[in-house]
């Protein structure tokens, strides 16, 4: 049994491997980008509109709400970001359903990719709105012995988003494949729907922890009262 889409290998060269994570992850990322360019070749502004323009519009005014009540007023700005890193989790859950496939967020590798990504989005997103100085004046409020604290805090949250997504992840991948060995047919079908609902919250509280970590860095802070405010 194989715990990792990584132990797949397609095809092999010396140290170079191709393996069913790089496979699967840039399928997945061929898929959404194809997809996008085929729903908005045709957008309509009108009342008439195509199916697949109006689902699209649901999700993204489903996401820019979601980040909008996170506690960021201008959810278009992260939107790009945020949005992409909801729908390719997303998709790789619902992608289970296909025979022979592996999600490739069952692999460590992936899972600290996205977790990495979050961690270089938050400064970025931070430093913009705030300024660098502003920033890095953050992680030593409220005071500078609190300095090695938010530093440590800042990197041990990117490590828990990896192995918390990479956890439940393998392990919805792990029970399916014990029950198919053991088990009648029907038992893992229950199952593997249980797996994609757990996939589909795992996304989703993944792309709120994220969009919380970016709304904490962007947070500016109003002179002379004390209070905060985001942007």
């Amino acid at each position: 049994m194989r715990l990792s889409p990584d132990e797949i290998i397609f095809w092999q060269y010396g140290f170079f491997k191709l393996n069913a994570t790089i496979v699967f992850t840039w399928g997945l990322m061929l898929v959404l980008a194809v997809g996008a360019k085929l729903i908005t070749r045709k957008l309509s502004v009108g009342l008439e509109r195509a199916r697949w323009q109006n689902v699209l519009e649901i999700i993204v005014i489903a996401i820019a709400k979601q980040i909008q009540e996170v506690g960021l007023s201008q959810p278009n700005k992260y939107l790009g970001f945020l949005g992409t890193l909801v729908l390719f989790l997303a998709m790789a859950a619902l992608c289970t359903i296909i025979p022979g496939y592996q999600p490739p967020t069952g692999s460590l590798s992936t899972t600290a990719a996205l977790a990495l990504c979050v961690f270089v989005a938050v400064p970025l997103f931070g430093i913009e709105e705030r300024g660098l100085g502003n920033y890095l004046k953050s992680y030593a409020q409220p005071t500078f012995i609190m300095l090695p604290f938010n530093i440590i805090s800042e990197i041990s949250r990117t490590l828990a988003l990896a192995v918390r997504l990479f956890g439940n992840m393998m392990s919805g991948a792990m029970i399916i494949a014990i029950l198919l060995t053991i088990t009648p047919f029907i038992f893992p079908i229950v199952m593997m729907a249980l797996g994609l609902l757990t996939g589909m919250v795992q996304a989703y509280i993944f792309f709120i922890l994220a969009t919380v970590y970016i709304a904490a860095a962007t947070r500016v802070r109003m002179p002379g009262t004390g209070a905060e405010h985001n942007h």
